[in-house]
């Protein structure tokens, strides 16, 4: 459903109004019509925000249901499908707010230190070119690397490395 601007609906009824302000000649009338066409552009007005503010819920719901950490591959910086679907639901939320962003990359224990800063810069950057090409402002967001540094699972194996192959979003 499509809805007119609120300055678009204002300007409307206030041209209706005044049309019909015009083609009467009782002020009574014209004081009449002005008062409805005013409560009109009142009521259009606070159902445009009801629904711009419904839209805003509807949008912070989906980026919780989908949650602040995407995963990758071993050795990868490249987004997964899930990743991706992930990302979309917050690029949607900040196109609709004016909310800064930080990334922070993340990898397993395997590899040196440096090379996995560099994978978790990698990562990070990844998902802020995914973001500014589905345009965010780069201006609003921050990347950083933690490497191996804040692992959430600790000990070795797939399962325990897997859940550290994150970036994690949060806001600033």
């Amino acid at each position: 459903m499509k809805y007119l601007s609120a300055g678009k609906t204002v300007a409307l009824l206030f041209a209706a109004a005044l049309l019909v302000a015009c083609s009467g000649s009782d002020t009574t009338e014209q004081d009449e019509a002005a008062a409805a066409a005013a409560a009109a552009a009142a009521a259009a007005h606070s159902a445009q925000q009801a629904a711009s503010a419904a839209e805003m819920a509807r949008l912070e719901e989906a980026a919780a249901a989908v949650g602040n950490v995407f995963y990758f591959e071993y050795d990868s910086s490249t987004l997964t499908p899930e990743a991706l679907s992930a990302v979309n639901a917050h690029i949607a939320l900040l196109h609709r707010n004016t909310e800064n962003i930080r990334l922070e990359g993340h990898t397993d224990e395997r590899g040196t230190r440096e090379y996995n800063m560099a994978l978790g810069e990698r990562r990070a950057n990844s998902v802020r070119d995914y973001m500014v090409a589905n345009g965010i402002s780069s201006m609003r967001i921050e990347t950083i690397s933690y490497g191996e540094e804040r692992p959430v699972a600790y000990g070795s194996g797939e399962a325990n490395w897997a859940e550290n192959r994150r970036i994690e979003l949060k806001p600033q």
